[in-house]
């Protein structure tokens, strides 16, 4: 295997770790919500932040240490506006998003749902929490998604 090859493998296996974690925290976080239940939606968003440092964060580095060294191998511009400087600003948004938002608001939603615990229900500032979550979320998805298309096509 030469060396390109194994950058574009550790790529792509960064890539499905990233995104794969991304999304299926999503979807048990909701399947949590939908449930209702204090105890196991406070489980639940406190595994969604442990996944996001066992897995997203990893990912997210391996995508940038082996993207960048592709880049620089195959000569890929890095100035003007293309599809890879798309790909990076957009993946700095959502990288910020997450820093900035996401996680604040899933430090949040711990404390919240811990609070439910004791009172037995959801309490208004969980749900309030859990929807900008989700907001920010669906948005912070939907850049390395667009991504992944840009890498896959390299279209403009």
């Amino acid at each position: 295997m030469n060396y390109l090859n194994l950058l574009l493998f550790l790529h792509l296996l960064g890539a499905i770790i990233f995104l794969g974690n991304i999304i299926t925290a999503a979807f048990w976080k909701i399947r949590a919500d939908i449930k209702g239940n204090p105890t196991f939606i406070h489980n639940t968003v406190k595994n969604v932040m442990l996944a996001d440092f066992i897995f997203t964060l990893p990912g997210l580095l391996i995508i940038i240490i082996t993207g960048s060294l592709m880049a620089a191998q195959a000569g890929y511009s890095m100035s003007g506006f293309n599809w890879l400087t798309l790909s990076m600003i957009l993946f700095s948004l959502s990288g910020i998003l997450w820093l900035t938002v996401l996680l604040p608001i899933q430090r949040s939603m711990i404390r919240h749902s811990a609070e439910s615990i004791k009172d037995g229900i959801i309490s208004k500032a969980y749900r309030k929490a859990s929807l900008y979550w989700a907001i920010f979320g669906i948005t912070t998805t939907l850049f390395p998604v667009v991504i992944l298309y840009f890498m896959i096509t390299k279209g403009f």
